[in-house]
């Protein structure tokens, strides 16, 4: 069995995110970049179907600068057989490689490797767009079972337990199909030294934009990117009465 685990290269989830001073974007210059949290869990997750002789190779993919190579390696660092960059300057801007181009470029790289399981976060912490899953199962026409917290395979099957407003639902997907991974599914292990001096002799390869067939030309502009405004301090009332009143007439929430 073959799996992909996409990987996205954001703001380290520890870093406070600044914007711009021209309000176009968040500031990236000097500031740690991580994988994106869901998709370490992803990885974690193949990896964990591998250890257990389920899977035979774990395929790391991502799209973004070269610089992206580093979350590639520690992907290899944390199992991944071999990784795969769709090198572009596009997704360095907030906006950048929207969730339809990079659904019809993972679409492309699972039909040239011929995988049986997509296993990927359920969103990026960057654009929070929880799209991209939902749209390669559509291209594909694969079954889905997003926001999942726990995955189990048996022969032809995926057993997929997600997470809904109401509680939990188990879906039965005949492979291939795709996973969308939701924080309970797993905790990611730490990366050992003797695996990241391992993950530099595993093969990466670089492919351009055109090698994909898939323009990223965005559809979408991004107009303005702005902090929230501060929040004012809160006040006290002497009654119930003079709370409802405030709920009621002010806040309108009542």
């Amino acid at each position: 069995m073959k799996i992909l685990v996409p990987v996205k290269r954001v703001v380290d989830y520890n870093v406070k995110i600044r914007v711009k001073s021209d309000e176009t974007g968040v500031e990236l210059a000097n500031v740690k970049m991580s994988i994106n949290p869901f998709d370490e869990i992803a990885l974690e997750e193949a990896v964990r179907l591998k250890e257990a002789g389920t899977a035979s190779e774990i395929i790391a993919v991502s799209i973004g600068p070269d610089k992206a190579q580093e979350q590639l390696r520690t992907a290899l660092a944390m199992g991944a057989d071999r990784a795969i960059l769709v090198s572009t300057d596009k997704a360095i801007d907030l906006g950048g490689v929207e969730p339809l181009a990079v659904a019809k470029t993972l679409k492309s790289i699972a039909e040239k490797e011929g995988v049986d399981l997509i296993i990927m976060g359920k969103q990026s912490i960057d654009d929070d767009s929880n799209q991209t899953g939902q749209m390669l199962g559509a291209l594909l026409d694969w079954p889905q079972g997003t926001f999942a917290s726990e995955l189990k395979l048996d022969g032809g099957k995926a057993s997929v337990t997600r997470e809904i407003d109401g509680g939990l639902e188990t879906v039965s997907l005949t492979l291939p199909a795709i996973v969308t991974t939701d924080l309970r599914l797993n905790e990611p292990r730490y990366v050992k030294l003797p695996d990241i001096m391992k993950a530099k002799k595993k093969p990466l390869e670089t492919l351009s934009e055109d090698d994909t067939g898939v323009s990223f030309a965005p559809r979408l502009e991004v107009v303005k990117v702005s902090t929230p405004p501060a929040r004012s301090g809160g006040i006290k009332v002497d009654s119930v009465d003079a709370l409802l009143d405030k709920l009621k007439n002010e806040a309108k929430v009542i």
